[in-house]
């Protein structure tokens, strides 16, 4: 006689407690942090990096140079999301957090000591680029895990504010390393900076990044991933099954666009485009992107709270259209700006950053299950990452040398922003709710294999959407 199949959260039983979703959210977020750290503070010395590695005509072919190798290390990213997002659905999410972050950390590490072009030639970028190309692999893999162990502890009702302190995370790891990057730059002076300064904020990777390793090894799993690897249900081939859900990937990539470009742009590429292109000191340099930053961070748990309540479609689609005229008005009142005329255009595109970005990871959770989370989310958010963010500062700094145009980055941010609007603009109610159907199955059907029902034959693989 076959049985009942019990309710879908049977199969997940027992839920964690608030203290060990307490513990797992500071285990996660902690390395975050650091990660993110490591990652980005890489642009905030890359105007040091370029004349120590590269051998250039000029002080721009050099940057140029560097931001070339830092967009390199984001077009590894997609890769990165290919070894360990899978990883993250085999094996367990906090298994494969610790091992991208070890990753992380050794190659920061490794860049701090590595030798300049002046004395090994050649083979310095080529080893820059090697250690950029790890941290990539490693950038990559983290963002699938991280978000959808975050995601499963936060539980559905929360999964906006949850997620949206993962974004609070990363620009706090960023501006860490604009401020320990900024603050040597002021003490010790350009030519100290120039001489040996630019390899501490990396050298500061080492121990940070293997004690977050060890934290995150000693985390658990979320309850909805150990129950489906405690019944054997954990998808033969992640990347494979990823391929049912393209649309959704496809939506998600496409709301990730302005996420990526306007990150880098506030974070990284305006640190630069302060200094070199509008003539700012250092010192104004560092309180704007510190201030913008800060801001940012702040409005990203209110965005996320604000999708929980009332919808992450209306807030998308309003973020996304504001920004294109906060671009505008920003790099047109750059020609001849002071630091007081541009600083509130720069600060509302901030705020705009800080409310978008606060949903698109709580869109990637629930537009991906949880057997494919990790893949899903490495596959669609690596590949608009590396071409509309890492690719960023490159492109910006690039169409400003093409053009002589210093207000030319504009049309390239502005794109990214219309592209994200008509993502938002096409996701509805269906797509979270085929998400929901495919949930539901898959845990009902474990909660039938847990009760010994053996007369109903069980599959692995996730119920794709209805074409």
């Amino acid at each position: 006689m076959t049985q009942t199949i019990r309710p879908t959260t049977e199969a997940i039983q027992p839920e964690r407690t608030k203290k060990q979703k307490r513990k797992a959210f500071i285990g996660a977020i902690a390395g975050h942090l650091i990660e993110w750290y490591d990652y980005g503070v890489y642009g905030f010395v890359a105007v040091y990096v370029g004349t120590a590695f590269f051998a250039a005509s000029t002080p721009a072919i050099a940057l140029l140079s560097s931001f070339a190798t830092f967009a390199l290390s984001f077009f590894m990213r997609p890769l990165g999301g290919l070894v360990f997002g899978p990883l993250g659905d085999r094996i367990g999410r906090k298994n494969t957090m610790a091992l991208v972050m070890f990753l992380m950390s050794g190659s920061t590490f490794a860049i701090g000591l590595m030798p300049t072009y002046a004395s090994i030639g050649i083979f310095a970028p080529a080893l820059l680029i090697l250690a950029r190309c790890l941290q990539g692999l490693s950038a990559g893999g983290e963002i699938g895990t991280v978000t959808s162990y975050v995601a499963e502890f936060g539980g559905e009702k929360r999964r906006g504010l949850a997620t949206s302190l993962l974004m609070t995370i990363a620009v706090s790891g960023l501006l860490l390393g604009s401020i320990v990057a900024n603050g040597l730059a002021a003490i010790l002076g350009e030519t100290a900076m120039q001489d040996y300064g630019w390899r501490i904020p990396f050298l500061i990777a080492g121990p940070l990044g293997l004690m977050a390793a060890y934290i995150r090894s000693r985390l658990e799993d979320s309850a909805q991933f150990e129950a489906i690897s405690s019944s054997g249900f954990q998808e033969k081939s992640p990347i494979r099954a990823c391929f049912a859900w393209s649309r959704n990937l496809l939506l998600v990539a496409f709301s990730i666009a302005l996420l990526a470009s306007m990150f880098y742009m506030i974070l990284t590429y305006a640190s630069t485009y302060f200094v070199n292109t509008l003539g700012f000191s250092p010192t104004t340099r560092f309180w704007f992107i510190t201030v913008a930053g800060l801001t940012a961070a702040c409005l990203m748990p209110l965005g996320g709270l604000l999708s929980d309540l009332y919808g992450r479609r209306p807030l998308l689609i309003t973020t996304s259209a504001l920004t294109i005229p906060a671009l505008w008005w920003f790099f047109s009142t750059a020609p001849g700006a002071t630091p007081s005329s541009i600083f509130l255009p720069f600060m509302c595109c901030a705020v705009l950053f800080g409310l978008y970005s606060s949903m698109p990871y709580a869109i990637m959770t629930d537009l991906i299950p949880t057997q494919i989370r990790s893949t899903g989310i490495s596959m669609a958010y690596n590949i608009p990452v590396a071409v509309f963010g890492g690719s960023a500062p490159f492109i910006a700094t690039y169409l400003v040398n093409l053009t002589d145009d210093i207000r030319s980055p504009m049309y390239f941010f502005i794109g990214t922003a219309v592209l994200s609007l008509i993502s938002s603009i096409i996701i509805s109610p269906r797509h979270y709710q085929e998400v929901k159907v495919a949930e539901k199955n898959l845990f009902d059907r474990i909660a039938a294999h847990k009760a010994g029902d053996r007369e109903e034959e069980l599959s692995p693989e996730v119920t794709p959407p209805a074409k």
